[in-house]
């Protein structure tokens, strides 16, 4: 271990800079990253960024990065009000990530209306073309690697995410809808696993089943994951189940506020069938859904 840290002393400052994966520089704003990477102390890593953002150093950054350290700390409330009470020192561009990093935070808190509203936000801002800062794609990062993501991308998530909170409402007629769109966009086995649990809730087993066929035949990408083929055992089970007691869920249905948020991408995806968008390309591949949302 020693042998380790006399190699980091003779590396040049850059080097070093590289090596930890720290921005370069000294500042209050690297000086934090330096104890959250290097030292591991969380704690002290708080307390620093929250020196970053009073002295106005890379203040997108130091919120953000606070943010997720209170998380990991089971801190989840404060880091809400940190981000509600200084996002105003934000940049116009960081604000799509700081909401990002807010629904993450609503999740673990239970939170779950505050989580549905801004999910909502994220998807007017999708169908009125204000994503990604009005960018067809946007740079991302996961596990230290950089990827690009499209709105297409995004939307399915966004989609996904306001699924999966309409299910722990138990409003499984809403979620059903919001899985049905984002499978349009950007199908994958997860999203419908999700959908088949929302027709198994309200009692629909054969298109429940259908929708678990493509699954099992492995038509959706990740239907070979083994997380995935566990959820179809474990989904296949509780149809079977439910199918012999008969049990019929009460469907939840869907407000005026939810319908217009469908009515508007059900718009845009009629659009498509008639002229080509340069903001929205993404809503292309999406077909009109409006029979399903009578309640």
């Amino acid at each position: 271990m020693k042998e380790g840290n006399q190699i980091e002393a003779q590396l040049h400052p850059s080097h070093y800079h590289v090596l930890h994966k720290l921005p370069p520089g000294d500042s209050p704003y690297v000086r934090a990253k330096h104890v959250q990477l290097v030292d591991k102390h969380p704690e002290g890593a708080i307390v620093l960024f929250w020196k970053a953002i009073n002295a106005g150093d890379r203040v997108d950054s130091a919120l953000k990065d606070m943010a997720v350290v209170m998380k990991q700390q089971d801190r989840a409330e404060e880091a809400i009000e940190a981000i509600k009470s200084f996002r105003d020192r934000c940049s116009k561009q960081a604000q799509e990530s700081l909401d990002n990093v807010l629904i993450d935070l609503y999740k673990k808190c239970g939170r779950i209306e505050e989580q549905i509203q801004l999910l909502k936000q994220k998807v007017r801002m999708i169908y009125q073309g204000e994503a990604f800062n009005g960018k067809p794609t946007k740079t991302a990062r996961s596990h230290g690697k950089k990827f690009q993501v499209t709105v297409k991308q995004e939307t399915s998530r966004i989609l996904g995410n306001l699924g999966w909170a309409y299910m722990q409402q138990e409003n499984y007629l809403a979620a059903e809808v919001v899985y049905r769109k984002a499978q349009i966009i950007d199908p994958d086995a997860n999203k419908a696993c999700n959908l088949c649990q929302c027709l198994i809730k309200q009692a629909r087993y054969i298109e429940a089943r259908s929708v678990l066929e493509e699954v099992i035949q492995g038509k959706l990408p990740g239907s070979g994951d083994p997380k995935s083929r566990n959820r179809v055992k474990e989904l296949l089970q509780e149809l079977e189940s439910e199918q012999l007691i008969s049990i019929a869920s009460t469907a939840i249905g869907l407000n005026a506020e939810d319908t217009f948020l469908a009515e508007g991408l059900d718009q845009l995806m009629s659009q498509w069938t008639s002229y080509r968008s340069r903001r929205l390309p993404i809503f292309e591949e999406i077909s009109s859904f409006r029979d399903q949302l009578a309640c």
